[in-house]
């Protein structure tokens, strides 16, 4: 057997890992590949994200390929993840989050080399990391999740068509509080127009007064119960 450097990772930067392998017999590798695909594919018993980070891993291990087998890895672990999400849908990438830590990704990867069977650091890093990838998202979809749940819980309500500009503007962002002068400026309407506007959406518990008071009172959107 010959030993060659991992060297399959197509990040920013230099492509270098500090992992090395010793490659396998062919019969090995078949009869270990044989395995992992009749548990990947049968097994059902184990938490469907702690499946992924073992997938993860298990093919690492095998390693049947000079090169590309992270990124094959990546790929199993991302198409498990997707099976337990239950959905055609993802709004977070766990490979996208690994490229962000590549260089403690190596790290698991050279420190569970040397304890295989036993995973549990990889997999307790794993679980850490989706959770990072999870936060990740949170920034970016902040507002889109906002939008899609104000529109789920209003679906059957109607605005006229300054309110629903002014409420575009506090979904956006744009605004995060109105007073009903801005509300008019915006709007291009006067101050009593718009006043009327803003108790009307009060009213229905759409917007809020917000909590400063003063002088002049601003309203903000009404979150979720």
């Amino acid at each position: 057997m010959r030993k060659v450097s991992a060297r399959d990772w197509r990040g920013h930067g230099k492509r270098t890992s500090p992992v090395h392998y010793e490659t396998a017999d062919t019969g090995f590798v078949k009869a270990e590949m044989a395995k992992f695909i009749q548990w990947f594919n049968k097994e059902m018993s184990i938490d469907p994200v702690v499946k992924a980070a073992i997938a993860h891993r298990w093919f690492l291990a095998i390693h049947p390929f000079d090169e590309g087998n992270g990124r094959i890895a990546r790929i199993i672990a991302d198409m498990q993840l997707s099976r337990a999400d239950g959905g055609s849908c993802r709004c977070y990438s766990m490979s996208a989050q690994i490229c962000r830590e590549r260089s403690l990704y190596f790290t698991m990867i050279e420190r569970t080399e040397k304890a295989i069977p036993d995973i549990t650091v990889w997999l307790e890093w794993f679980l850490a990391c989706l959770d990072r990838a999870f936060t990740a998202t949170e920034g970016p979809l902040a507002g889109p999740l906002k939008k899609a749940q104000f529109r789920e819980r209003h679906e059957t309500a109607s605005f006229n068509l300054r309110q629903r500009r002014m409420i575009e503007k506090l979904l956006d962002g744009s605004a995060d509080r109105l007073v009903s002068s801005s509300w008019a400026e915006m709007a291009q309407c006067s101050q009593d127009t718009a006043l009327r506007d803003i108790r009307e959406l009060v009213s229905r518990g759409i917007l809020i007064k917000d909590a400063a008071g003063g002088r002049s009172t601003g309203y903000l959107l009404k979150g979720p119960a």
